[in-house]
């Protein structure tokens, strides 16, 4: 047994019976169990009684064992001079200010079903993907529950994104610019990706991304790969990035993207050609994003980009390797849709004060499921994962609540505390 268990089955009043009797015998009504207070002071406030004859209106604290009042310094403290019961899961000690005001003591270790006990303790010490993996079946996903987890992502990120718009003077196309250049950085290089987006005011891209070669130009520059050009297409290169440092006055900052560990079809110098060339096709990018009706629409947008031709035979610079068109692979397009522009999308309805959270969710359900390793993890437990929406939904609640192993504030681990255990 913990507090934050005890506060737990109180505030969800969990208990195999109500006939609730202080330690003196005296029974108990529970007319209002307060307000759970996550904050300093009293565990819940605002609460309401009925012993003795007498209602009474207050805050009530809870504890593992009496003594802990005592231990807590709470005598002493003003915050607690308003407690109207002191609940505990044991009663170990006589409290002689609590007796002097009249405050009573409610001991819960015999309202208590032990076989929530069990399971929590299964939960915090388990090992497996997930805490609850021995005890989870897919019976116990609640209702709506994977739309709720997909719209507190797209609340979280949309906060992010409004952070960047105070930032940028709401110019959603910059930040999508930004946003895009982290999404094609992958994990190893995206907050690189995004310096050097951001190195540049966007207005720069905007005036030559209907010259592909400076865009390109320009990105590799700034990664700092044109010092000592090594063949005749990289002092091309190195010539529109002089020229362009010079007239945009562009800092002479270096960002170099990371290799290690990567697939040639993720090295940095293939990405970011592709992103130089998703702006050279698409002169009015952000407009086509918000504008799209579908998820179909929305792929069309990716599906043609590819790196220039140079990329056709080389990885990197100076290394001529075998043919091959670096274009978006499918996985790769749905991931920088589902992770970048949806979000996108959404927060800019949203700022338009424009309701289009059923859209986006359903933008997500026609969207294929991702492949990774959180999902490997739910479908070796039984769940069909069948759509975007759905592994979205798993990705993030893996992410929030059983990385932390916060089972408490889980709608999964609700319900398995709440159920009978078959195990």
């Amino acid at each position: 047994m913990t507090e934050k268990l005890l506060q737990y089955l109180w505030n969800y009043k969990v208990f195999k019976h109500f006939d609730f009797r202080d330690i003196e015998g005296n029974a108990i009504e529970i007319l209002n169990f307060g307000k759970w207070n996550t904050n300093a002071g009293p565990d819940f406030l605002e609460a309401k009684i009925k012993t003795k004859g007498l209602v009474i209106a207050g805050n009530i604290e809870l504890h593992i064992r009496t003594s802990d009042w005592i231990f807590h310094n709470h005598s002493q403290d003003p915050n607690y001079q308003n407690i109207i019961l002191h609940v505990v899961y044991q009663n170990d000690a006589d409290i002689d200010v609590l007796n002097h005001k009249n405050v009573p003591t409610l001991e819960l270790r015999d309202h208590i079903d032990q076989n929530i006990l069990w399971k929590y303790e299964k939960l915090i010490n388990g090992t497996q993907f997930i805490a609850c993996e021995n005890i989870f079946s897919p019976d116990t996903i609640p209702v709506n529950f994977h739309e709720s987890n997909v719209i507190k992502k797209l609340d979280e990120k949309s906060q992010e994104f409004e952070k960047s718009l105070e930032l940028y003077k709401n110019d959603f196309e910059a930040v999508l610019f930004h946003s895009l250049a982290y999404s094609f950085g992958l994990k190893v290089n995206a907050q690189i990706f995004r310096l050097i987006a951001e190195s540049v005011d966007f207005r720069v891209i905007n005036r030559i991304r209907q010259n592909e070669s400076q865009l390109e130009a320009l990105l590799f520059g700034i990664s700092g790969w044109l010092e000592n050009p090594k063949d005749s297409q990289m002092v091309v290169w190195k010539r529109e990035f002089d020229f362009l440092r010079k007239k945009f006055s562009i800092p002479d900052l270096k960002f170099r993207p990371k290799f290690l560990r990567l697939r040639p079809p993720n090295f940095p110098t293939v990405r970011l050609s592709q992103l130089a060339d998703l702006y050279f096709r698409h002169q009015n990018l952000f407009s086509k994003m918000i504008k799209a009706d579908n998820i179909e629409e929305l792929y069309e947008v990716f599906a043609p980009v590819k790196a220039s031709d140079y990329w056709d035979f080389h990885f990197n610079f100076g290394t001529v390797s075998k043919f091959q068109p670096k274009t978006l692979s499918k996985d790769f397009i749905e991931l920088v849709i589902l992770n970048t522009v949806l979000p996108l999308k959404y927060t800019y309805h949203r700022y338009q004060s424009e309701e289009i959270t059923g859209e986006i969710l359903e933008f997500y359900r026609n969207a294929a499921s991702e492949k990774n390793a959180i999902i490997y993890g739910w479908k070796k437990m039984g769940l069909n994962v069948k759509n975007a929406l759905e592994s979205q939904s798993l990705i993030y609640h893996y992410k929030t609540s059983c990385e932390e192993k916060n089972c408490l504030n889980c709608g999964i681990g609700f319900k398995l505390l709440k159920e009978s255990s078959n195990v």
